[in-house]
């Protein structure tokens, strides 16, 4: 996600430096005329933006708070964007942070997979102090087809990632169930398909999701089945904290618990349909 990201802001004309955990990774982004930093603080040493898109909390907490992290290296007034989908609580740590230290942060999960970031059409969910948002509003026109700003409290957009996340999750436990009774049926999962997305639920996320469980083309990752566990994991962590009761995010949790149990870890989050299938029995493609 974060290569393409960075691939459309380089378009867009703007000077790139970017730092990869990876190394290797960072590669193609030096093909394409970025820099390529050597730590979190080099690349954000005189940045006027600095944009994070990482896997989760701890890889957050070391990129920004460690003593080589981007924190210390950014100048006064300049603006951290977090694109990543982590914890309500390590956002508002992360705001705090920036406020002691003179910087500006705002908090802009996206929606969308890797195909979609890398053709600029991704879902930008901006939270942050209007000042700051609109310095960084030019990455998001670039990156994304809409921005949506949900105020000035940066968690606020981290709370609505995680309940989208929740959702999304939710749908493909709900397909795969349902594909997985029907196919248990005799019936035809690619003609069944195709009377879903053409009647009741001809809409774009039925339209991904249905044919990935359909075909059982987990194997292709988008987003990765322990990403989806780690996203309704904090879904219900952030309902714990508010009193919200959330009976079937502990149901999809369990779902992704059996896949990594049963070694699909590496397969994309619509694995959850070759669960069901073969909770029902069935063999798969």
């Amino acid at each position: 996600m974060g290569e393409g990201i960075a691939g459309r802001v380089l378009g867009a004309g703007h000077a790139v430096t970017v730092y990869n955990r990876t190394a290797a990774k960072a590669d193609t982004l030096r093909g394409k005329g970025a820099t390529v930093a050597s730590s979190p603080a080099k690349a954000a040493r005189d940045a006027e933006v600095v944009l994070t898109m990482l896997a989760d909390d701890a890889a957050v907490e070391q990129v920004v708070f460690e003593p080589d992290g981007i924190l210390g290296a950014m100048g006064a007034g300049a603006v951290h964007v977090s694109s990543s989908t982590i914890s309500v609580a390590l956002a508002q740590r992360m705001a705090a942070a920036h406020r002691d230290r003179g910087s500006r942060y705002v908090s802009a999960p996206v929606m969308g997979r890797p195909d979609v970031a890398a053709a600029g059409k991704l879902f930008v969910i901006a939270a942050g102090a209007e000042d700051a948002v609109q310095t960084v509003q030019p990455v998001f026109d670039v990156i994304g087809q809409r921005t949506y700003h949900m105020g000035t409290e940066p968690s606020v957009a981290n709370l609505i990632k995680l309940s989208n996340n929740f959702l999304l999750a939710s749908i493909i436990e709900a397909s795969a169930e349902a594909f997985a009774l029907v196919r248990k049926g005799g019936v035809d999962p690619l003609a069944y398909r195709e009377m879903l997305t053409t009647s009741f639920l001809n809409v774009p996320i039925y339209h991904t999701y249905s044919d990935l469980v359909a075909r059982e083309g987990d194997e292709t990752v988008g987003f990765a089945a322990p990403l989806g566990l780690k996203d309704v994991r904090l879904a219900l962590a952030a309902g714990d904290t508010l009193r919200v009761p959330m009976p079937f995010a502990s149901t999809v949790r369990d779902a992704f618990i059996t896949a990594l149990a049963r070694g699909y870890e590496h397969r994309d989050w619509s694995v959850l349909g070759r669960i069901a299938a073969e909770n029902a029995g069935l063999n798969g493609k």
